[in-house]
């Protein structure tokens, strides 16, 4: 995938165009991704940075996960004496560890392996059962047409879902 690269438009608010071009961006935006090494780094012998890259530790991941635990934590102090809402939160927190750990497992699959098509019928069932959850306990405060729609957008997302995964074949 080539870099991206930015037109930055003029820099006075509601000046005349003028005759010379937009300044464009020369380097890349964003870094390459994990695993898709830019080839011109890799044939000027910079492969040190690039092992570098891949050994840094993902702060942005941990952060996420960090401040999931600590809110999920929180929330099971605030719903303790009730062990319906304590069994949802501990529910949720598990389902979330487990769906970011097969799509972490699903990128890094081989494309077309059957691990790979096992892990998307587990991200699927796990998206769908948190779905399902939610749809429950925002349901379970409505009134009863509200009620409906919400498990009828439940119903519609995981159904949208399969058919994306499972049905759509990829052009």
């Amino acid at each position: 995938m080539p870099p991206f690269t930015i037109a930055m438009p003029s820099a006075v608010p509601n000046a005349a165009p003028s005759s010379k071009a937009a300044p464009v961006a020369r380097e890349p935006l964003l870094e390459p991704e994990h695993g898709h090494a830019d080839p011109q780094k890799e044939s000027n012998g910079d492969a040190a940075c690039l092992d570098a890259a891949e050994r840094s530790f993902p702060w942005l991941p941990a952060a996420g996960f960090t401040y999931l635990t600590v809110s999920s934590v929180m929330a099971l102090h605030r719903s303790w004496p009730d062990p319906g809402a304590a069994a949802f939160v501990v529910f949720a927190y598990l389902d979330l560890v487990l769906l970011f750990f097969c799509l972490r497992w699903y990128e890094r699959a081989e494309p077309g392996s059957a691990l790979r098509e096992w892990l998307k019928r587990a991200v699927w069932l796990l998206t769908s059962a948190l779905t399902l959850a939610f749809s429950y306990k925002v349901a379970s405060v409505m009134p009863a047409a509200a009620a409906a729609l919400v498990w009828i957008m439940g119903l519609a997302t995981i159904t949208g879902g399969f058919f994306a995964f499972f049905c759509l074949k990829k052009t």
